[in-house]
């Protein structure tokens, strides 16, 4: 069976998309459609920007989402997915993909999400950290022992987490992971907390634009991040949507469960090859391919 998975935020890289652009005339309306409805020409950023434009949460997040839906739109019938997962970000590409979501009204929810979380992370300095090598229930028990917002955020796969929270309380957690011996634990260059409490004041905002947006059944099963489960119930799709941005990303769970469920194949869709790499180290039995633009 195959697994359609999306990338999250950080896969972006400038020129992403443009091959599209230029030789899809479905791709091309798509792209012209995103700039009218986000305001600005993102394909101008995407194609000709430079490295930090692309790193704003605002352009990052919408950046991601269009190469990836867009690339699965213009497969047509050869997008047949069995399964998709989305990791963070990629959970909205994912639906959209497996029509749950219109086009217009994800890429609307996303760049509200990404403006949301921006306005989160202005109000307290905040960050995340990758942990390597310590099991998980270690870097939770570190966490957990810490005076301040800390919590593990994502789980990638075995021996690589990341953990989000205040900027001391996610340094003091670093010391004492790497004391308790994980070969690293270094600070991420993001500009926040992703998937902590301290990302609470975006929920409260996307949660009512989630509640108005029309979700129905995707075409396949979605394995939604906070439970790493098989939805097909939209209020439970939109609930979990909400969820997501304070809980964490339990990606190895979910690639876990889409296995056995029968995955063997998992074909990403998107910029970058990172989901690949962590469906390979998670169990290096499945398949992985990409799909390029």
């Amino acid at each position: 069976m195959k697994a359609f998975v999306f990338p999250g935020q950080g896969a972006q890289f400038v020129g992403m998309g443009k091959d599209m652009y230029e030789n899809s005339a479905l791709a091309k309306e798509m792209f012209e459609k995103a700039n009218e409805v986000l305001g600005f020409r993102i394909t101008d950023l995407m194609f000709e920007g430079t490295d930090e434009d692309l790193r704003q949460t605002k352009v990052t997040q919408p950046a991601v989402f269009l190469h990836s839906v867009i690339l699965a739109k213009t497969m047509g019938d050869k997008f047949a997915p069995d399964m998709v997962a989305g990791h963070s970000l990629g959970e909205f590409s994912a639906l959209v993909a497996a029509g749950a979501l219109s086009f217009e009204d994800g890429l609307v929810l996303v760049s509200k999400r990404a403006m949301a979380m921006q306005k989160a992370c202005e109000i307290e300095p905040s960050t995340m950290a990758a942990v390597l090598a310590l099991d998980d229930a270690k870097v939770e028990e570190i966490c957990a022992s810490i005076n301040g917002v800390v919590v593990a955020a994502n789980y990638n796969c075995p021996g690589q987490l990341v953990i989000s929270g205040s900027i001391a309380a996610v340094e003091e957690a670093c010391a004492n992971m790497l004391e308790a011996g994980a070969k690293r634990a270094l600070k991420l260059p993001v500009g926040g907390a992703f998937h902590s409490p301290l990302m609470e004041p975006a929920r409260v905002e996307l949660a009512a634009a989630i509640e108005k947006a029309q979700i129905v059944a995707p075409i396949c099963p979605i394995y939604q991040n906070v439970t790493a489960s098989a939805e097909t119930d939209p209020t439970i799709i939109k609930a979990k949507l909400v969820e997501q941005l304070t809980a964490p990303v339990r990606w190895t769970q979910s690639v876990q469960n889409m296995i056995a469920d029968g995955a063997t194949l998992f074909v990403e869709v998107g910029p970058g090859k990172v989901l690949q790499g962590l469906v390979k180290k998670i169990n290096k039995e499945s398949q992985v391919q990409s799909i390029e633009d």
